[in-house]
């Protein structure tokens, strides 16, 4: 961050301070108060940060907006995993010209792993002249700064990265749910896969302290939240940059030691750093979902190497049939990439014998998107496009019979759903999850969103489960 172009150098609580008074003046001449609004794209972490950027919002003063018409700050949260999420960000900061004609006064914030790309910077720049501010994602915690520093300055502010070694503790959280919790416990990765942009995005691996980790996943638990996930790029490599001794499979049991009525989920691992000590932990932990997302990505030995992700498939299926042995029941889901360059119809073969073999609950598919800066967009042997969606389509078909498959032998049993209240397709049910991340659709008396209930499976589907709440008693 280059700070000559920022407000001078205080503490951000007092940041916060100025722009709190700024807007209780505003309350106080108009009597209502300006309005936030918070835009997300991309992955879970990007929801966690969005959560961090409404709760510093509603610090400085402002009220949270229904909508983005109502808004008097619009802060997009942005995402560069794929080429669509950037073009989708792009379209979507190019609908606000509009808003800001009407309203001079509105103040528009990008941030994001998107613009922490130089080339994307100077897109705001220069074809978005209407964004007020830009910075990246180990900046979140100086918005009361750049926000401070606009105002002040009355010009644009671009800060689009911090020294990513920070990791910053005790940022307000306004939370999306209030029984499922995101925790983020490390950011960053060290693992430079060929093809991904996450590493030059946001930075090399940092863990949070362990204590602090604990103390935000206690305090969820103790206000009734149910479902908590840890979050990481790779949380299987937390801990190794520590000076305190606890890796990831430590953390876990830690966590699960926790009093309560709640499950824990964790997200994403790498089949590389997967240990047993995990999944013993896993294994003898009520707390712990019966749920494990091990991204393959392909199951092609020679694609994996290409893709630099130090693992074969006898590493893979190693790691799997442990897991099997401890939990026979563990419900496993993966990523795959189709259309890597290079990619064989013999290696796109072996992925879907992978899908035999592991038979996976369900699969996130992508087709292969060039990142610019990644070693895989200067790749020969790009796989044409209509190749690339065929096999996609072969994909999905497979996977879609052994997700039927696996969710068939629910049927005439009981499970427990956490309930997410009302369906948003059909408003005669009500929907939920079970621990192992399966979607259930049922029927039965009034059901309040956030609490555990059990449900009796009549039918099953390839992505859902159908059944009737078990009546009380």
């Amino acid at each position: 961050m280059n700070r000559e172009e920022l407000y001078e150098e205080r503490e951000q609580t007092e940041y916060i301070s100025d722009l709190r008074a700024w807007n209780d003046a505003y309350e106080r001449e108009h009597g209502t108060r300006r309005r936030a609004f918070v835009v997300t794209f991309g992955c879970q972490q990007n929801e966690a940060d969005s959560e961090k950027l409404r709760g510093l919002a509603l610090a400085f003063g402002y009220t949270l907006a229904e909508c983005v018409e109502e808004a008097d700050l619009i802060l997009v949260n942005t995402c560069a995993i794929r080429e669509h999420a950037e073009q989708k960000a792009l379209s979507t900061i190019g609908q606000y010209k509009h808003l800001k004609a009407k309203n001079p006064a509105l103040l528009i914030g990008v941030c994001g792993c998107m613009v922490t790309q130089e080339h994307r910077v100077d897109d705001i720049k220069f074809r978005y002249p209407y964004v007020d501010f830009v910075f990246g994602t180990s900046s979140i915690h100086r918005l009361p700064q750049i926000l401070c520093a606009r105002l002040e300055k009355s010009r644009r502010i671009y800060a689009p990265e911090e020294a990513e070694s920070l990791v910053k503790e005790g940022l307000p959280i306004e939370r999306e749910s209030s029984y499922r919790a995101w925790v983020s416990i490390m950011y960053g990765c060290n693992n430079f896969c060929s093809y991904c942009i996450v590493p030059y995005v946001r930075g090399r691996e940092r863990s949070r302290a362990s204590d602090a980790v604990y103390e935000e996943v206690r305090e969820l638990v103790d206000k009734g939240y149910k479902d908590i996930t840890l979050l990481g790029q790779n949380v299987n490599s937390y801990g190794k940059e520590l000076a305190e001794n606890c890796d990831f499979a430590k953390l876990l049991k830690r966590l699960a030691s926790i009093e309560g009525d709640y499950r824990l989920h964790f997200m994403t691992s790498h089949p590389k750093d997967a240990t047993r000590e995990l999944i013993d932990v896993m294994a003898e932990n009520v707390h712990i979902a019966n749920h494990f997302h091990l991204p393959l990505q392909s199951g092609s030995d020679r694609i994996l190497k290409s893709m630099n992700r130090h693992y074969d498939r006898a590493r893979y299926l190693d790691v799997v049939g442990y897991m099997r042995e401890k939990m026979p029941d563990i419900a496993i889901t993966t990523d795959i990439i189709v259309g890597f360059p290079g990619e064989t119809e013999e290696d796109f073969e072996a992925t879907l014998d992978m899908l035999r073999l592991v038979k996976f609950d369900m699969i996130y598919s992508f087709i292969y998107s060039p990142r610019k800066g990644t070693p895989a967009a200067e790749m020969e042997d790009q796989v044409p496009s209509d190749v690339q969606k065929a096999r996609f389509e072969r994909l999905l078909a497979l996977q879609h019979e052994i997700s039927l498959g696996k969710n068939l032998p629910f049927v005439n049993r009981t499970v427990q759903v956490l309930c997410d209240g009302v369906s948003k397709t059909n408003e005669a049910l009500y929907s939920g999850r079970t621990e192992e991340g399966k979607i259930v659709f049922f029927e039965g008396e009034e059901c309040d969103k956030g609490n555990f209930v059990k449900i009796n499976i009549e039918r099953a589907e390839a992505f859902a489960l159908y059944g009737k709440k078990q009546k009380r008693g």
